[in-house]
């Protein structure tokens, strides 16, 4: 499997614009969010029963890509996400997921900064918490030992620096 880059961050901190502009870089698609779309179907009201079929949904849009060719794999965001926001919301994480996570291989993580301004979208919903759900993924990175680096700056900046960073990965990460 090719390297997956996965643009990573707490909310409203530009992942979906970045993942889209390094898709149109490197002419490839990118795995969009599914909890957006999930989120929408079940009008707002999410429980930990959510928790798997987000994760499975999410999974399912990078299985499209990989076997698609596509590549580099970009995606706007994945299952640590769920790790993340479960272990957030409701205390817990299900062990298929944890599981499922520790399947993936070759993956970095761009981790996009707070420095941008938070927006409103109707699922968004905690910005006095943003510098603390920021610190919930950069802790859970680390504790799982993670590559990754953080982009900030304006998405000029960003983009900039993630192609330079994805261009240094797949002159060292060739496709299986």
């Amino acid at each position: 499997m090719p390297t997956r880059i996965v643009i990573l961050g707490s909310e409203s901190t530009g992942k979906t614009t970045l993942a889209a502009k390094l898709a149109e870089y490197f002419k490839v698609d990118f795995a969009k969010e599914y909890l957006r779309e999930y989120f929408e179907m079940k009008k707002g009201i999410l429980t930990i029963e959510d928790a798997i079929p987000i994760a499975m949904g999410q999974l399912e849009n990078e299985r499209e890509l990989e076997t698609k060719g596509d590549y580099p794999l970009i995606c706007d965001t994945d299952i640590i996400s769920s790790i993340v926001y479960s272990k957030y919301y409701f205390g817990e994480c299900p062990a298929w997921i944890e599981d499922q996570f520790s399947k993936r291989s070759r993956t970095h993580y761009l981790l996009c900064d707070i420095d941008v301004p938070w927006v409103a979208d109707g699922q968004r919903d905690k910005p006095e918490e943003r510098e603390h759900m920021q610190n919930l993924f950069l802790n859970e990175l680390r504790a799982k030992n993670m590559s990754f680096d953080i982009i900030s700056g304006d998405i000029e900046t960003r983009v900039k620096r993630s192609v330079s960073i994805i261009s240094d990965l797949l002159k060292t990460n060739l496709p299986d």
